[in-house]
């Protein structure tokens, strides 16, 4: 969710920065994207389609998790020189770390997870629980490696979406503006970006 909001307002602004100073959208060539597909269709069928996700065994997530990550960064780092990606590479390596410490699944407070159900519910987690269909694992702030780049942010109740992330979210979705806020600029030549 993070990233979708990042990339709509990234888009309107840098369309409207071209539209401001009388240029259209730079369009880009990013290498390796074929990665992005292929990172992410393995996350779809165990966290997103419904007929999948529920038959999906808990035991597959953390491969599913750490590959998925590894082909994310590895599509970052191949494009390292265009505008943002440095900062999609932290906010990957950041999730990337905080993953693979703590068994293969993002870490979410305990606190949190218990906020994000909804009263009455009947839901009740304990740490070591898988949080629903998702890729979070409930863990005890003191059980957790590296605890700070878990899923510790939630949106505000007063939004109405119960949503946790990561400081590597929010770094993935800066990284994800200023890309397209760059594409609204005038061109450098320095950068790997077409008319």
């Amino acid at each position: 969710m993070i990233l979708l909001i990042s990339l709509l307002l990234g888009l309107a602004v840098g369309f409207l920065r071209a539209r401001a100073a009388g240029r259209q959208l730079h369009s880009v060539e990013m290498k390796n994207t074929w990665l992005v597909f292929l990172g992410y269709l393995p996350q779809f069928f165990a966290f997103f389609l419904p007929a999948t996700r529920s038959r999906f065994p808990d035991a597959w997530i953390p491969a599913v998790l750490i590959g998925s990550q590894l082909l994310l960064i590895v599509f970052v780092m191949s494009n390292l020189k265009l505008p943002g990606f440095w900062m999609l590479g932290l906010g990957l390596v950041s999730n990337f770390l905080a993953i693979v410490l703590n068994g293969g699944m993002m870490p979410l407070p305990l606190e949190n997870a218990l906020r994000l159900i909804e009263p009455g519910s009947g839901i009740k987690l304990e740490p070591g629980d898988r949080a629903g269909y998702g890729k979070d694992i409930v863990l005890l702030k003191e059980d957790t490696r590296l605890w700070f780049l878990g899923d510790i942010f939630i949106l505000p109740e007063w939004l109405n979406y119960p949503l946790a992330f990561s400081i590597g979210d929010i770094f993935i979705g800066m990284g994800a503006f200023w890309l397209l806020w760059e594409l609204g600029g005038p061109r450098n030549l320095n950068q790997e970006v077409s008319p």
